[in-house]
């Protein structure tokens, strides 16, 4: 029954589901079918079951409960211990549904966070270069969790004063009122060399070729660690217009992506098929576009899937399914 409320004069009306518009929602969650699917079934706009379910349907509600009636006698309802039951096996299958990994411990991650560390503990120089979508910006991120590491991840648009402010405020010092980038770098070097142990990491810096000189400006006066991460054309474009600066390179990575062993690791503990098996790895590194971030994509899809159909097992059709809005 509504709930009537005066507010400043005003009476407002606090409508509440009815009976009914409950054990259809039960219904719904049990079926795992939506408003819109039900809307099509018995015939009713969507706007209209909506807005009944929610307790807020304004005019005569005896055709959509006639509608809905007829629906539950369709469908049927279990018996309240069949309720308990089917929500028993509901959860069953849900504790049943693998989670993914975090953070994955590949070869590739383990060497990302290795070269930062070296860089940080003896304050030099990394290259880190992989192609999208392999995980390097994911293992850099986390490595920048910890202490005294300064993360900053460029884009074409930044100019060397944008990458001053960056480094500036990813250090934690107050913003510059103004002043020369020469100043404002010896006001950073000044900074790391009194504040000593910090690592700098320079994502996508393949995008910032020509403002090289102000990492190398910081990197050859302070007491800082420098890492500078990018595409496989990175290392090319270091050799070519900054070779001074690429022969100083202390510590050097190439992310190469998983292998058939780390994927399965990786997806120790799902059920998979066959055939979904052989599909996953192609996502992970058997096709030309393969990568972790595809592998990655495609598994959130799977387990959304998995969840709609209270299942627990991997099927090449799930893979497939999960795989329908994506762009492969």
């Amino acid at each position: 029954m509504a709930e009537m409320r005066n507010l400043g004069g005003g009476v407002v009306t606090d409508q509440q589901p009815s009976e009914l518009a409950l054990r259809v929602i039960g219904r719904l969650k049990e079926l795992r079918c939506n408003k819109a699917e039900l809307a099509l079934q018995i015939g009713c706009s969507r706007s209209m079951v909506s807005q009944y379910l929610a307790g807020k349907y304004k005019s005569d509600p005896t055709t959509i409960e006639t509608a809905l009636e007829g629906w539950l006698q369709e469908v049927g309802e279990p018996e309240e211990g069949q309720m308990e039951e089917e929500e028993a096996e509901l959860q069953e299958a849900e504790e049943s549904i693998p989670e993914k990994v975090t953070y994955f411990a590949s070869s590739d991650y383990l060497n990302v966070m290795a070269v930062c560390q070296s860089c940080q503990e003896n304050m030099g120089l990394g290259i880190v270069v992989g192609k999208s979508g392999y995980g390097k910006t994911h293992a850099l991120k986390k490595y920048a969790k910890l202490p005294r590491v300064a993360y900053l991840e460029c884009d074409d648009t930044m100019g060397s004063r944008d990458l001053v402010e960056e480094i500036e405020g990813c250090l934690g010092m107050a913003k510059a009122s103004g002043g020369t980038i020469h100043k404002r770098v010896s006001r950073i070097r000044e900074f790391l060399n009194v504040n000593s142990g910090y690592l700098l990491i320079i994502d996508e810096a393949d995008k910032l070729m020509n403002k090289y000189t102000t990492a190398k400006m910081i990197f050859d006066q302070a007491e800082v660690g420098l890492v500078i991460a990018g595409e496989p054309k990175l290392e090319t474009d270091l050799k070519t217009a900054l070779a001074r600066f690429a022969n100083r390179v202390d510590f050097y990575y190439k992310l190469h992506g998983l292998d058939a062993a780390e994927l399965g690791r990786y997806l120790e503990g799902w059920d998979l098929t066959e055939e979904a098996a052989a599909e996953l790895a192609n996502r992970a590194f058997q096709s030309r576009n393969s990568c972790f971030r595809l592998l990655d994509r495609t598994l959130n899809n799977v387990l959304r899937v998995l969840k709609e159909k209270g299942e627990t097992k991997v099927t090449l059709e799930i893979v497939r399914e999960a795989s329908g809005m994506m762009m492969l």
